[in-house]
């Protein structure tokens, strides 16, 4: 069985791959070692399992590579490429849908879009043109980008034609790197205190869990927005929650939370500022054929000896999502 599908949602497997090969999971493996022994490669996605070193060395000794039609590898990497695995990932691919996803609501944000798109009435319709009237338009808004990793830099190159004054945060983005995106590097205090949206895109890590804390918020401009399409643990959901209580002019889009979804009884659900939905922006539908396109193309390089473009090494675990 030289290559296999492996997941603990089969179900995932042919909307990524399109593929009717038979599905296997960790038991599978474990349970019947002589009948995987020779496995070289594995395709996976959402529902990758976990397995430790031991295990891979025991159940999966001529493994080469894992071709992941999905975004983070955090999860399950580490032990394989710590076996001489190489690990290749789609992260590439489902960016893509989060930039757009995130450049848009960047977009109508700083028109106001959220605030006034609750019209039901001929009141609600003064009291949103009034609000309205504070927000800048896009030409020479200033926004602020968290993280500047695969979906952070096609956000700031799908809002290159918008006139926009771009501010990141990223210590690990290279002074050149963000000369040739044409972007200012800062710090996270200044970005909240001058940004009309600030869109969060920040690597999920144990050193960004409650990153994003009240302090942050308490400095954000009057009528500015907060975006989060990266991961709810990164932001200190009470101290969101009480400053927007405290400040109705400002807006919370939240694409994820922490938990996910939030509590039955979370504030989240019933205030006006805060605009929820259910983790839409990463790969939907289709989209979800185009991870599957990459690691097929990328599989493809690795038989052929050709170079390939989006491994995963140890290095970049540390600053990836």
């Amino acid at each position: 069985m030289r290559t296999i599908f492996l997941c603990k949602k089969p179900s995932t497997i042919p909307l990524i791959f399109g593929t009717g090969n038979p599905v296997y999971g960790k038991d599978d493996v474990c349970g019947h070692p002589a009948d995987f022994a020779d496995t070289e490669f594995i395709f996976s996605t959402w529902g990758m399992p976990e397995f430790t070193e031991d295990e891979i060395r025991s159940f999966l000794p001529k493994l080469k590579a894992i071709f992941y039609g999905a975004g983070s590898v955090q999860d399950f990497a580490r032990p394989f490429l710590n076996c001489g695995v190489r690990v290749f990932s789609a992260y590439a691919a489902n960016a893509v849908p989060v930039a757009e996803y995130a450049a848009a609501q960047i977009i109508l944000a700083n028109k106001g879009f959220f605030r006034s798109a609750g019209i039901k009435s001929e009141e609600d319709y003064r009291c949103a043109a009034d609000f309205q009237s504070h927000y800048t338009g896009n030409y020479g808004a200033k926004v602020g980008i968290l993280g500047a990793g695969a979906i952070g830099k096609l956000v700031i190159k799908l809002l290159a034609p918008y006139g926009l004054d771009i501010l990141v945060f990223d210590p690990f983005l290279p002074d050149d790197a963000a000369k040739e995106l044409g972007v200012q590097k800062c710090s996270l205090e200044r970005i909240f205190r001058e940004c009309n949206v600030i869109s969060n895109h920040i690597a999920n890590n144990p050193q960004t869990k409650g990153i994003l804390s009240g302090a942050l918020f308490e400095k954000m401009l009057p009528y500015s927005t907060f975006i989060n399409t990266g991961r709810g643990a990164q932001v200190v959901e009470s101290d969101l929650i009480r400053v927007l209580k405290a400040r109705p002019d400002i807006t919370a889009v939240l694409d994820v939370t922490f938990p996910e979804p939030p509590e039955a009884d979370s504030a989240l659900y019933t205030l006006e500022n805060c605009i929820l939905t259910p983790h839409i922006a990463g790969s939907t539908g289709k989209e979800l054929q185009r991870m599957g396109a990459y690691m097929r193309a990328e599989y493809d390089n690795f038989i052929q000896g050709r170079p390939c473009k989006y491994e995963i090494t140890l290095s970049m675990l540390d600053t990836m999502a």
